[in-house]
């Protein structure tokens, strides 16, 4: 009779917990794990696929390092635009054709000026049909975002040279593919991630770095980041354009007014078309301010500016336009991965000066693993070869794949 209250209470307590245990237990073995949702993907569609031949019809030059077929697919993704509004944007993931685990290559692409070249299109010619197909041949699962602008968000404007919205739509494309290889089989992703860009792809490149560092580095095992030909320094290359003279070829002008409309635009400057440039080319520039591409200047890009921004820009009284212009700095911090940069010192169109400026703040910063490869002589457009040369000489070293 003693031990008949303890005994009761016992079973009365500890039963019920037992038979939920147990419960949980069988039903662990017979329900089926729960789907995972998606928190950047949208959509993924296949795109094309090219046999190892194809590849080498494609890009002859690079024969030797072709090793396998690939299969392209279009994502679409959950990103975010520069007033914070959630869009979709898209890109492009190709994936080669092998049973062995396998790193990942986030490519952003160059300046582009039209749909057609957006690397979700993938068409003939185009960077992600090119280069990404051969950096997938050799091994890699390749991502090319179409950044906003192009592909699935074509009918928004593309913010040029904005730091904030190219790391951001690089790094949810990161995200949103790493969600696409989740959901298939065919493909082993190692967690190996590499980064590379040339040109707008190069700040982008630098842009999306400093984001997963600061921002997401548990997520990803980043390796190494290569970056050609970049506008680091937008301070330096600010001061520079509005005072110096220039080669005053149209296509670069077209480029340089890009930049400065796209942050009167993404910092709400709200500046008239007069404010920044005298006549005749104010009225032009007005009127196409959504498509810089169909200004022509002739002239070296100084001349067109007005004496009033000038003054304002040199002697600091415009604080918005140079906090916008300083907000696209991406040069002066202290990268922690592995980071080379290219640049040909005869570049007409994104000066050397930036990434001279770029590997000696890092350095200054205390980076320990950066240099800066200086190609002698080279131009904006001829630096591309040897850039892909050492990109790949540096993703494939022992040291750091």
């Amino acid at each position: 009779m003693i031990n008949r209250p303890s005994t009761y209470f016992f079973w009365n307590l500890w039963v019920p917990f037992i038979f939920v245990l147990l419960c949980l237990s069988g039903c662990d073995n017979k329900e089926e794990a729960l789907p995972i949702t998606n928190q950047y993907l949208t959509e993924s569609s296949s795109i094309k696929e090219l046999s190892k031949d194809d590849i080498i019809k494609i890009n002859p030059l690079f024969t030797v390092y072709v090793k396998n077929g690939v299969k392209a697919y279009k994502l679409t993704y959950k990103t975010k635009n520069t007033d914070g509004s959630e869009i979709t944007a898209s890109g492009a993931v190709i994936l080669p054709v092998t049973d062995q685990p396998i790193s990942m290559i986030s490519v952003q692409h160059g300046t582009i000026t039209s749909e057609a070249e957006a690397p979700s299109n993938f068409g003939a010619g185009t960077e992600a049909a090119s280069f990404g197909t051969l950096f997938s041949s050799m091994g890699y699962i390749v991502v090319y975002p179409d950044y906003i602008g192009y592909g699935a968000s074509k009918d928004l404007p593309h913010p040029y040279e904005t730091r904030s919205s190219l790391g951001s739509s690089a790094l949810d494309m990161i995200r949103a593919t790493k969600e696409f290889l989740r959901g298939q089989s065919a493909v082993k992703w190692d967690d190996k991630l590499f980064i590379a860009g040339y040109s707008e792809g190069g700040y982008a490149t630098m842009s999306l770095q400093k984001k997963i560092e600061e921002e997401a580095a548990g997520e990803f095992n980043l390796r190494a980041s290569s970056c050609g030909a970049g506008a680091y320094d937008k301070t330096a290359f600010m001061k520079f354009i509005i005072n110096s003279p220039t080669l005053g070829v149209p296509s670069y002008n077209s480029l340089y007014l890009w930049v400065l409309l796209t942050y009167d635009r993404v910092y709400k400057l709200n500046k008239p078309a007069t404010y920044y440039f005298k006549e005749p080319y104010a009225t032009q520039i007005a009127a196409n301010k959504d498509n810089p591409s169909k200004v022509v200047i002739n002239a070296s890009f100084h001349t067109i500016l007005t004496d009033t921004f000038k003054k304002a820009l040199n002697e600091g009284t415009d604080k918005e336009f140079i906090a916008a212009i300083a907000d696209n700095d991406v040069y002066n911090w202290k990268p922690k991965t592995p980071t080379r940069l290219f640049h040909g010192d005869a570049d007409p169109l994104v000066f050397h000066f930036n990434s001279v400026n770029a590997e000696a703040a890092m350095k200054k910063q205390g980076a320990a693993d950066l240099t800066l490869t200086t190609i002698t002589g080279g131009t904006h457009s001829s630096s591309v070869t040897p850039y892909l040369l050492g990109t790949l000489a540096f993703f494939q070293d022992a040291k750091y794949k």
